[in-house]
């Protein structure tokens, strides 16, 4: 079944549950890819991979705001917790990321290959690990390791 189809199934069963959250986070995955669909010189096609990136969008975007949210204090809380379920629950549809241990050893091998030292190198070190482990690093992740292992004294 293809993320198209399993997304329609579940908007159906969201409705048909009265499940509210499910329900609008669905429903804003569909909206985002319609804009995207309808923008001007769109020509690829719309298969799974559209939709991974669709909600690896909008999963940024929201994970951003619920930052921000849970930054404000108490009376924000029930949005960024609003706006976490959506993360979570469209994260099913995403690639899955290695975690900081396996990003970190990528980091050091990175960095062991080029032969590179100094917060001089993060950008060329970071855009290396990017290139070659696009879909399964975070790159913000990977930024802060990048730096962390240059600032780092070296043995």
């Amino acid at each position: 079944m293809s993320i198209h189809e399993e997304l329609r199934a579940e908007l159906r069963e969201a409705m048909r549950s009265k499940d509210q959250q499910r329900l609008a986070a669905l429903r804003q995955v569909e909206s985002e890819a319609a804009v995207v669909k309808t923008a001007p010189g769109f020509s690829e096609p719309v298969d799974d991979a559209f939709y991974q990136r669709v909600i690896a969008a909008y999963v940024k975007k929201m994970q951003k705001a619920r930052d921000e949210y849970a930054a404000l204090g108490p009376r924000a809380q029930a949005m960024a917790e609003g706006l976490a379920f959506e993360v979570e629950y469209l994260g099913r549809w995403l690639p899955k990321k290695l975690d900081e241990a396996a990003t970190r050893a990528l980091v050091r091998g990175i960095i062991a290959e080029l032969g590179v030292t100094g917060a001089q190198a993060a950008g060329r070190v970071t855009g290396q690990v990017l290139k070659q482990h696009k879909d399964a690093v975070d790159g913000a992740l990977v930024n802060r390791l990048v730096r962390d292992e240059l600032a780092a004294p070296q043995p």
